[in-house]
């Protein structure tokens, strides 16, 4: 059983829901107000997003923050 760490987790979830709908991380970084470079960071699991950010990427992919939070704490308690 692989452990993934927190920001592993967050990471593949946010690059999951961005490809679900479509978008370049150019797009999720425009509409969030963030820049591409943290975008990547965050998918790679090298960044963890504060709260503000979480919500910034939520209203970006046009999902509710809790979402993205159930979705990691499957892949935590999975793997």
């Amino acid at each position: 059983m692989i452990l993934l760490k927190i920001e592993e987790a967050f990471g593949k979830v946010l690059k999951d829901v961005r490809l679900e709908k479509s978008m370049s991380q150019e797009e999720l970084a425009y509409l969030s107000g963030l820049d591409r470079t943290f975008i990547s960071m965050l998918e790679r699991g090298k960044r963890q997003p504060s709260l503000t950010t979480l919500f910034d990427l939520s209203s970006a992919l046009e999902v509710q923050p809790n979402q993205l939070i159930n979705q990691i704490e499957k892949l935590l308690t999975t793997h």
